[in-house]
């Protein structure tokens, strides 16, 4: 048997291996020096990156701008209605409806006076650090108030059930 010549099982030469080695030595030397066809990742990760936030941008625009269209129509449509219903309503019911406002407000003023006059100075400025506290934490009071909510409709509805 010689160099030159594949044997019995038709595995290639040495001389034919060299050359498969050198080809394939030869690729790899052009595929390595060559330049990547769009640069190198980094630069193409922050290029997409700025598409997106370009296009997150656009989209909160649009989202502002139909949000914006959307609540003037809205209070262009309660502005009719509340005129439709001025237009439909008798004078003599607005007459009678105002003075009725007006003797709640008045009856409203005077219940304030009085449980103003006949609560104990103690009590009125418990009440105030009170109200006070309320306004300062008004997202746990609510939290807590839609909780204790959640959990008495959950409750009636088990009570329901049974």
């Amino acid at each position: 048997m010689s160099d030159e010549s594949p044997n019995q099982l038709g595995t290639p030469t040495p001389e034919e291996l060299r050359e498969q080695v050198e080809r394939t030595h030869d690729g790899l030397a052009r595929t390595v020096g060559a330049p990547a066809p769009e640069g190198d990742l980094a630069a193409q990760a922050k290029e997409k990156a700025a598409v997106v936030r370009e296009q997150a941008a656009a989209v909160r625009e649009q989202a502002a701008e139909k949000a914006a269209a959307a609540s003037d129509q809205l209070r262009e449509k309660t502005e009719q209605a509340a005129q439709a219903v001025r237009d439909r309503t008798p004078e003599a019911v607005r007459e009678k409806t105002a003075q009725a406002a007006a003797q709640v407000r008045e009856k409203t003023g005077q219940a304030r006076r009085y449980a103003a006059d006949r609560t104990p100075d103690p009590l009125l400025e418990k009440a105030d650090r009170a109200a006070t506290a309320a306004r300062a934490n008004r997202a746990p009071l609510l939290a807590g108030g839609a909780l204790l909510v959640a959990f008495l409709l959950i409750r009636r509805s088990r009570g329901r059930n049974r």
